[in-house]
């Protein structure tokens, strides 16, 4: 079923399949041959032999499991945008598809990065909204320890946001004067801060996104997330979608305007 979806999204509206570039989870890699290696082979046998890039943020596997966790994400864009430029494949172009924090990463890049553009986006578990929780950590035991003592000692501290992946789209909405002040990642895509047309408007490029929600996701809080939904600010029980949002009613990434089209 799962693959039926990413075969029909990714291919929809075209009669020359465009090239996809891939960005994987947390504790995952570009290559592990039960995850990100699958879905490659996947795409490019089901699709005719498609061109597929799974990124690899990093020099070698193991790398780009722990950059993952440790390197600090608007790197890891740019890394991903250097790739990606030098990449005569997808030149004219490339769909996207990011599996849980790779689906906002690739929403980071077709803000930060739009040429070569992306013409489709396809978020499947992405945070868009941030976490307020990471009950189930996907990596080593010693990886999992780490991450835990960075966010105890405060996610938006200088030292946790320059160190810690997971801290950059942590959200807190009992501080949220905090977290739209030192959010180093995705308070920053999400406009919270200083605005930035060119976010929205790279945005806007992209010609369909799909945000792929996981109702029984128990790796992420809260999994409203996924579908840009939040807690409402001050609280940490009382959930609000995204069409009550600042995000929507000010039209902060233009997803309000997409919808209309």
């Amino acid at each position: 079923m799962f693959s039926f979806l990413l075969l029909g999204l990714v291919g929809m509206s075209v009669s020359q399949y465009t090239p996809v570039v891939l960005w994987h989870g947390m504790g995952d890699s570009c290559c592990n041959p039960l995850s990100m290696g699958s879905v490659k082979k996947m795409l490019g046998k089901e699709l005719e032999g498609t061109y597929v890039l799974s990124l690899m943020i990093g020099s070698n596997v193991a790398s780009d499991t722990t950059n993952g966790f440790f390197m600090d994400v608007n790197e890891q864009i740019d890394y991903a945008c250097n790739a990606i430029k030098k990449d005569a494949k997808l030149q004219d172009g490339y769909n996207a598809i990011g599996f849980s924090q790779g689906g906002q990463f690739l929403r980071g890049l077709a803000q930060k990065c739009p040429n070569p553009p992306m013409k489709q986006l396809i978020s499947v578990g992405g945070q868009h909204q941030g976490v307020y929780g990471l009950p189930h950590c996907p990596g080593s035991w010693f990886v999992c320890k780490e991450v835990d003592k960075l966010l105890d000692m405060g996610a938006y501290t200088d030292f946790v946001q320059n160190r810690l992946v997971q801290a950059q789209y942590w959200h807190d909405p009992l501080n949220e004067d905090q977290y739209k002040k030192h959010s180093k990642f995705i308070g920053d895509i999400n406009q919270e801060g200083a605005v930035k047309a060119e976010y929205k408007e790279n945005l806007m490029r992209v010609s369909n996104i799909t945000f792929v929600k996981f109702n029984k996701d128990t790796m992420v809080v809260p999994r409203e997330s996924e579908w840009f939904g939040f807690y409402k600010p001050g609280q940490a029980k009382e959930l609000m979608t995204l069409q009550e949002s600042e995000i929507w009613t000010e039209d902060k990434l233009g997803l309000k305007e997409m919808a209309k089209t």
